[in-house]
């Protein structure tokens, strides 16, 4: 390990002194708001020193830019050099978005141990179904032993129940000898409510703008140069020496910035530049509620430049044709013309009137010049499964055959498809909300919190899980044994074949919006998807229904019964209840 520097950024304190074991040692200030110890300090051992900083007489507390806190985010940090792994992914050339597969997990739940290490023992099972890249929930440090990740209030750390960041390194690496890319998303527009010492510091916070968790970051007042800075050093932290392969960024449409460029495009030019250095891919993803095509449009046709965002338009249609429900903002996702539209338009809201939101939201997609790949969709993610009032998954609802058309929508449709962990076997558990706040009061308030937000979706406040109970985190761990039962390895083979299908016919992957058409029948409960050459017939409905077909083989099928293919006539096909055929 290298001599050890130490340096923190507090343009308003007076003083700043940096813990090392007994001693405080003075640090200096510079013209730019940092201090430094203005000589370094020799290694101490092979796991690192030990340190945290006192500003004008308080603390120690945890260094903003902390690579590692084993002792808690109250706790003082540890020095960690990243270039101390020897890296194995020499050969490793990346992956481009462009027909890839992601797959969703949350390290913690993903496994029975929750742990990088054990992650990393079911990648051969993630190769099995096609995915291309894992991305993994927030790692951030959090306070607590366990969490979604979204509470995060050191950003350079990685949390040590998974392992650490020694860990998340020899992760990417097992990821990428599989052949397999890490996406990491990140959170940017808020912090923790426990934990964040920023403030101590300096202006990070904005005191002049709020989102739905709390105080926005200072993107755009004075001081906000080092606060970006900060950000960007973040992103490009994980892509450089953790050397993943994309990021996703957690609502974006919570950054406030008033900047003449805005944080999203400036990360998108350094990551850019990033990239050409390194010669791979590096992919930026926003999750967005805006529908606004200018964040994945190219900055040279004046866009921010990200290179894809999800679309919940595409789950909320599949959501309601599946399952019915229609309360909050489902309302307006009837069956099945907002799935018509979105397969064909991207975005159902593009300019329409919400009624949940009671007002016009979104904006068209040029689908003349916008590739379709640009648009990530999933049937289940965590949001939409862990902010239900029990985090019940399709799987509590629909049967097999109804999970399969799910799985087809979303991986033979035309967009960039995502899955939740445990989807591709239908898995039983639930994904719920779980904290671990040491702090009673504010366990206590987060639990209310939770409760208020399901008023509006009418779910009974009764039944919503306390996410302080350790049970809610336990329950939310996958059963692996079910995916070899009857039922679940039968969804679990159809899985494998359709990301075969995705690599055997060039249509599956083809990002033409005009390659796209969509007939349907809201009455008979039927929709066929054309992509090129290739048909993709839906049975919706309880009863068997003739679907029109015009010719080609049958390549892939699927029904809740033994078959999903019941007759034939000159221009149609006989589907059985909840089914789903291919024809090539």
């Amino acid at each position: 390990m290298n001599d050890q520097k130490f340096e923190v950024w507090a343009p308003d304190a007076h003083a700043v002194q940096v813990q090392l074991g007994p001693r405080r040692l003075e640090l200096t200030a510079r013209d730019d708001g940092w201090w430094e110890l203005p000589a370094s300090v020799p290694p101490a051992g092979a796991d690192g020193i030990d340190y945290g900083f006192i500003v004008d007489g308080s603390g120690p507390f945890a260094d903003p830019r902390a690579r590692r806190q084993p002792g808690g985010v109250h706790a003082l940090s540890r020095t960690f050099d990243s270039a101390e792994h020897i890296w194995q992914d020499t050969d490793w050339t990346g992956r481009q978005l462009a027909g890839a597969i992601i797959y969703e997990l949350h390290v913690g739940t993903f496994t029975p141990e929750g742990t990088f290490e054990a992650a990393a023992s079911r990648l051969d099972h993630l190769k099995s179904i096609g995915v291309d890249f894992v991305e993994l929930l927030p790692v951030n440090a959090f306070n607590g032993t366990h969490n979604w990740g979204y509470d995060g209030v050191l950003w350079y750390a990685v949390h040590e129940g998974y392992g650490g960041p020694a860990a998340y390194q020899s992760f990417v690496d097992a990821c990428h000898r599989h052949g397999i890319g890490v996406i990491q998303d990140v959170v940017y527009n808020h912090l923790g409510p426990s934990g964040n010492y920023l403030p101590r510091y300096g202006p990070y916070l904005s005191e002049a703008a709020e989102n739905t968790w709390g105080s926005s970051l200072n993107l755009d007042g004075p001081h906000s140069d080092p606060v970006r800075r900060y950000i960007l050093d973040n992103a490009l932290m994980w892509l450089g020496d953790y050397h993943v392969d994309g990021l996703r960024l957690d609502a974006v449409h919570a950054l406030r910035d008033t900047s003449a460029t805005h944080l999203l495009e400036q990360l998108a030019t350094e990551v850019g530049a990033l990239s050409a250095a390194i010669g791979r891919p590096l992919t930026l993803i926003a999750e967005s509620d805006l529908n606004d095509p200018r964040l994945i449009t190219p900055r040279e046709a004046n866009g921010y430049g990200l290179d894809a965002q999800w679309s919940d338009d595409f789950h909320h249609a599949v959501h309601v044709a599946l399952t019915g429900e229609t309360a909050g903002y489902y309302a307006d996702f009837e069956p099945l013309d907002a799935l018509a539209k979105v397969i064909t338009h991207g975005f159902f809201h593009d300019g329409t009137y919400s009624s949940f939101r009671e007002r016009t939201h979104g904006r068209r997609i040029d689908r003349e010049r916008m590739p379709t790949w640009r648009l990530v969709v999933a049937s289940q993610n965590h949001d939409q499964i862990g902010n239900r009032a029990i985090g019940d998954r399709l799987s509590a609802q629909l049967d097999v055959g109804q999970l399969a058309i799910a799985a087809t929508l979303t991986l033979l449709g035309p967009y960039t498809p995502m899955l939740f962990m445990g989807e591709e076997w239908g898995a039983t558990t639930p994904w719920q909300f779980f904290t671990s706040h040491p702090e009673p009061e504010l366990g206590t308030a987060t639990a209310t919190g939770r409760i208020n937000e399901f008023a509006r979706m009418g779910w009974d406040p009764q039944i919503v899980p306390d996410p302080q109970d350790p049970a809610t985190f336990e329950r939310s761990k996958l059963n692996w044994s079910e995916s070899s039962e009857t039922e679940h390895g039968r969804l679990l083979g159809f899985y494998r074949d359709l990301a075969v299908l995705r690599r055997s016919y060039p249509d599956i992957t083809d990002p033409r919006f005009d390659q796209i058409a969509v007939e349907f029948d809201a009455a008979d409960g039927w929709l066929r998807l054309r992509r090129g050459g290739t048909q993709i017939l839906i049975n919706f409905g309880e009863r068997s229904v003739h679907v029109p077909a015009s010719g080609g083989e049958v390549v892939l099928s699927f029904a809740t019964g033994p078959d999903a293919v019941q007759g034939r006539l000159p221009d149609a096909l006989t589907l059985a209840p909840h089914s789903v055929v291919v024809l090539a």
